[in-house]
């Protein structure tokens, strides 16, 4: 026999997911700053900062995601209540494209060396 999930647990469960993806590309960006000038010189540096700003994208994205995720299960049993609309997240999709492009190619560029 099962037990009735909580609608609020699966949002914060989410949302601790996405802190924790926007903690991954932080640290990963830190790493490439220091790892990355030595080989592409001042590129290195603008890669691992469009890495921290992405980040910070993430982590705001996470946050607003959250909030309204928990205002629509608020909502739900409100016959009142209006829709709240979904954040897109397409645009944390095409920069995570962007970047595995630009990486793909940073790649390529350290291995021809």
């Amino acid at each position: 026999m099962t037990s009735p999930a909580d609608p609020g647990l699966q949002a914060e469960r989410t949302s601790l997911a996405w802190r924790r993806t926007a903690l991954s590309v932080a640290v990963g960006s830190l790493v490439a700053m220091r790892v990355l000038p030595p080989q592409l010189g001042p590129l290195g540096y603008a890669v691992a900062l469009l890495g921290l700003l992405w980040s910070v994208d993430i982590a705001l994205t996470a946050r607003r995601r959250y909030r309204d995720g928990s205002r629509l299960v608020r909502l739900r049993d409100d016959p009142d209540g209006r829709a709240v609309a979904a954040v897109p997240i397409a645009r944390t999709a095409a920069i995570a494209g962007v970047l595995a492009i630009g990486a793909l190619a940073l790649v390529i560029v350290i291995a021809s060396r």
